[in-house]
């Protein structure tokens, strides 16, 4: 049966709170016994169930030892522009270890824990991984609440259709967008910065919350819908790269280096990864620009993360640009595209389960 047809007829499984308002929803097999988990992250406005990608991997995960989980954080659906990664993280966080609890609850200890990423999901898998554990805490007052908990070793991490949101910004500003002529886009790119630095540099811990006009924000491909931040917006679009680069700016073709080396570069430092990372791109993502190389990206990012081969953790096997991808291949002809990508992710998924580490 197509996975497709049988999403739509529903998708059996279980709704677990990880916190008192947070959900995680569990896609479970009662014909097999799971012990091993999948946590899955969307991108910038996903929310529950909302990648429809997943019901091919749900499909392909049924018959094995692996259930599939996604979440909801603050930051799903509408919330992302006035949250950042360092919140992501801590929800993730706590989600995966409600799920290593629960797991070990009912099969005793030992269960894979797999964290998979789509998009900005993705930044939040390498923001996991390569971050102070536990994070030093917050400036000047955002995201105060936070606790910056330890975070638990994963035994894989995929990272799928990691993307700029700064380059796919600038291919606005070249473009345009829409009815908006790159003239009209450059105008509202330039106004908002303004407004964003002076916010942030206005005394007072309530500028970090400073809400950018939407009229503003939806003319680069925001959405017209979303409060965005002047935080979260700087993070974006982050106007100071490549040389200072923001939080969210960990996938531009235009870094150094050196800026590759303190984000993919720490991976094998922290110790947060038994076995290895898996990349795999979208080859048609609308969100990257046509200047963007994304095999090269693909050799930088791995000479970073295993320091030009002496920390052999990029899973060369399953890793590489998924042949006619859409970002989130949830077009019309991605049917070829979404099988390839689940039959990587299952093979990969093998392999994390009979091997100990490195």
């Amino acid at each position: 049966m197509n996975p497709m047809s049988w999403a739509k007829r529903g998708l059996p499984g279980i709704l677990h709170h990880y916190t008192e308002t947070l959900v995680t929803f569990e896609y479970t097999s009662q014909a097999a016994s799971q012990p091993h988990s999948v946590l899955f992250v969307g991108g910038l406005s996903d929310g529950l169930a909302t990648t429809s990608y997943t019901a091919d991997i749900i499909s392909a995960l049924q018959p094995t030892a692996w259930s599939f989980f996604t979440l909801v954080l603050t930051s799903s659906y509408q919330g992302w522009g006035l949250s950042d990664l360092d919140r992501d993280t801590e929800e993730i966080a706590q989600c995966l270890r409600y799920i290593q609890n629960y797991k070990a609850s009912r099969f005793g200890e030992g269960g894979k824990l797999v964290l998979m990423g789509h998009s900005t999901g993705s930044q939040c898998i390498l923001h996991y991984l390569h971050r102070p554990n536990p994070h030093p805490g917050p400036l000047r007052g955002f995201d105060s609440g936070l606790c910056h908990e330890n975070r638990c070793v994963l035994d894989g991490a995929i990272m799928q259709a990691p993307v700029s949101d700064r380059e796919a910004i600038q291919s606005v500003l070249e473009d345009g967008l829409g009815d908006h002529t790159a003239g009209e886009c450059r105008e509202a790119y330039d106004t908002l910065v303004k407004l964003a630095t002076e916010a942030l540099a206005s005394p007072g811990s309530e500028t970090q919350f400073a809400v950018l006009p939407i009229a503003l924000t939806s003319r680069l491909g925001l959405g017209n819908q979303t409060p965005v931040g002047a935080r979260r917006f700087l993070s974006l679009a982050s106007p100071n790269s490549p040389q200072q680069p923001g939080p969210d700016d960990l996938f531009s073709s235009d870094l150094s280096d050196e800026q590759l080396t303190a984000t993919f570069g720490a991976v094998a430092g922290r110790g947060l990864l038994r076995y290895k990372l898996m990349v795999a791109p979208s080859g048609r993502d609308q969100s990257v620009p046509a200047w963007v190389d994304q095999e090269r990206n693909l050799r930088r990012w791995r000479d970073a993360l295993e320091h030009k081969g002496k920390y052999p953790i990029w899973d060369v096997e399953h890793s590489g640009v998924v042949p006619g991808a859409s970002h989130a291949l949830s077009d019309d002809d991605q049917e070829g595209p979404r099988q390839i990508l689940a039959r990587r992710i299952l093979a990969y998924l093998r392999d994390v389960e009979k091997r100990r580490g490195l």
